[in-house]
């Protein structure tokens, strides 16, 4: 994927919920097009960033300048922030994603409507759109959200751990249409724990409190880097391999390996390499 100027321009930027800094001072760019991660710790500011990205948390100071225009942003959160016992059904859950165009009191033209089967059927839940949000598996709610950011007018998509806690088969399916979106232009910032996921991603910031760095994964994932975002009592490196004693994946009966691929298929990578380069 070819990245060209920048989606994301930020200078000086703090981000705080009242007295409590969720993250410190800090600059950083993210460029248009391609799939950006944002990994770091449990609690390093991953979710407040995107929140202050999609306009819903104003910077204590400094800038953050968005290169979309007004209405062109989709944000979807995870499942687990949602109140999953809503009497909505799936359809009803998806079209929600026109109202930022459509407006929660217009009638929905024949657009609107196709928007919505659309997204419907890109996730592969088109035969679940009578049900009840509340009947369904945790992968299902998943693609149902991602749906509903699908449906609307958007330019960047932002998506708040997209591939945590879910089945290998809606992981998949959530990965072909990220890299379909970017195919199409669209910039994707996507937060993550997984060192695999952002190590795959075309750009990548790293979190703890405020911005260790933010480049190519190459750059922006070292040793140095990961040990500052961290610590030491976090992160261990064996045998070339990268280990992490993060909260976020407890309870598991060991240590959680990154490094290794989980989603993306070797051919991907290297024809997203070969189209960076070229």
């Amino acid at each position: 994927m070819r990245m060209t100027g920048s989606a994301v321009d930020a200078e000086g930027v703090i981000l705080a919920y009242g007295a409590s800094v969720a993250v410190a001072e800090s600059t950083f760019r993210i460029p248009a097009g391609g799939v950006t991660a944002v990994i770091g710790p449990n609690g390093s500011g991953k979710s407040t960033l995107l929140n202050a990205l999609a306009g819903l948390l104003e910077p204590v100071s400094g800038r953050i300048e968005i290169s979309v225009g007004p209405g062109r942003l989709a944000y979807v959160l995870q499942s687990t922030k949602v109140n999953e016992t809503l009497p909505v059904t799936v359809r009803e859950v998806v079209t929600m994603g026109r109202y930022a165009t459509a407006g929660a009191y217009r009638r929905l033209r024949a657009s609107d409507h196709a928007a919505v089967d659309r997204a419907l059927e890109r996730m592969a839940i088109s035969d679940l759109a009578s049900k009840h949000l509340h009947d369904l598996s945790g992968g299902q709610r998943q693609r149902v959200f991602v749906a509903q950011g699908l449906a609307q007018d958007h330019d960047m998509l932002l998506l708040d751990e997209p591939l945590t806690g879910i089945d290998l088969t809606t992981a998949q399916a959530i990965d072909e249409v990220i890299h379909e979106e970017t195919d199409e232009g669209c910039t994707v910032i996507m937060t993550t724990h997984d060192l695999s996921e952002a190590r795959f991603a075309d750009y990548v910031v790293l979190l703890s409190g405020r911005v260790i760095a933010a480049g190519i994964p190459d750059e922006a994932l070292t040793e140095a880097n990961l040990v500052t975002a961290y610590g030491p009592s976090l992160l261990h490196v064996e045998k070339g391999r990268v280990f992490l004693d993060d909260p976020a994946h407890s309870p598991v009966a060991e240590r959680h390996t990154h490094g290794e691929r989980t989603i993306h298929t070797e051919s991907d990578q290297a024809s997203r390499h070969g189209e960076q380069s070229g």
